[in-house]
């Protein structure tokens, strides 16, 4: 998988970024945003340039960019991740950042509930690694541990366009008790594992939230061939499914006419491959039949509508023949252990 001709490792494939905006992650602290917010750097569009656009401080640039240091130390910003969790890799993205960008950079992770202070001790997750210009660079963070935040401090000073810190949320079993809980959130560690075609996009698939406008989903090409689109989703937690929500909000002219929903139990695989997970989808058991859709709405179905599938782990949603869907709900109880 490439994005813009740069190669994913391992760690960003179908993985969650934790300091995604739109899941919830924040600024917390910046040593200095002279030229550009923080806040910029966590969101989830690709970093853009406009020449010719300046602001009272100077060029406007799509990032967190701090002012040339004049004296010894160096720039550092905290951010609070969406939901605590495991910690992969990252990316930093210098993009545009071509006269401006740090030389190197570092990442610190720590645990804190209530929020960093002077008192929290840091753990460093990836040592000072160099930089380049206008470039994605990828670090691999092998840690089991459970952080909150992350410290990303930059040498000397300078502008990151993007930070994405990739892992795996940590799922609170005890606090869900036996709650019917949204499996599928990528809140709780819920991840789309493959589909069959996200011209338009699919990353928001699970995001928490309605869609605010039609870019904030999954949406297809326009399909010109016999068939039909889908997506598969690992859950967050082997469950048994209660309800589904079908949210078509913004999609209007492009809404798929019906949709369906399969799902399997595939605990018992010794090792997860994208390729033979997609392969047997096609024959999992269904839960939903094929129900039609409509224009910007919300779409419910439970029991009766929903066939008993026994504790799943996968799901695949099938989407007839193409089309855009802003969120889908897969809500159950997370299975006790032994069932």
């Amino acid at each position: 998988m490439t994005t813009d001709g740069v190669s994913l490792p391992e760690f960003a494939r179908n993985a969650i970024n934790l300091a995604s905006a739109g899941l919830g992650a924040r600024p917390v602290f910046a040593t200095d945003e002279f030229f550009a917010p923080l806040e910029r750097m966590l969101q989830d569009s690709a970093p853009v340039y406009h020449p010719g656009v300046y602001d009272e401080n100077g060029k406007w640039m799509d990032g967190w960019e701090t002012r040339r240091r004049r004296g010894p130390g160096n720039d550092h910003a905290i951010i609070a991740l969406a939901a605590k969790g495991c910690i992969h890799g990252v990316e930093v993205d210098t993009a545009h950042f071509t006269g401006n960008y740090p030389t190197a950079c570092a990442i610190d992770a720590c645990l804190s509930p209530d929020g960093p202070d002077e008192r929290t001790v840091w753990t460093e997750l990836v040592c000072s690694r160099p930089l380049g210009p206008s470039a994605q660079h990828y670090f691999e963070a092998r840690s089991e541990e459970i952080w909150s935040h992350v410290r990303l401090r930059i040498y000397p000073d300078g502008g990151i366009a993007r930070l994405k810190v990739y892992g795996t949320p940590a799922l609170d079993r005890a606090a869900i008790g036996d709650n019917s809980v949204d499996l599928a959130s990528s809140l709780f560690g819920g991840r789309i594992v493959a589909y069959s075609n996200g011209h338009y996009g699919h990353q928001r698939l699970l995001a928490p939230g309605r869609g605010i406008n039609m870019g904030d989903g999954w949406e297809t090409r326009r399909r010109r061939e016999p068939g039909n689109d889908w997506i598969v989703i690992k859950l967050a937690a082997r469950g048994e499914i209660e309800r589904l929500v079908v949210d078509t909000a913004h999609f209007k002219g492009n809404f798929p006419d019906t949709c369906s929903l399969q799902a399997a139990d595939l605990s018992g695989a010794s090792c997860e491959l994208a390729a033979s997970i997609t392969a047997s989808s096609m024959f999992w058991r269904e839960v939903l039949p094929q129900r039609k859709l409509a224009a910007d709405n919300l779409h419910t179905y439970d029991a009766p509508e929903l066939a008993a599938s026994g504790p799943v782990t996968h799901v695949r949603f099938n989407i007839f023949p193409d089309g855009g869907v802003s969120r889908l709900r897969v809500f159950g109880r997370i299975a006790k252990a032994g069932n």
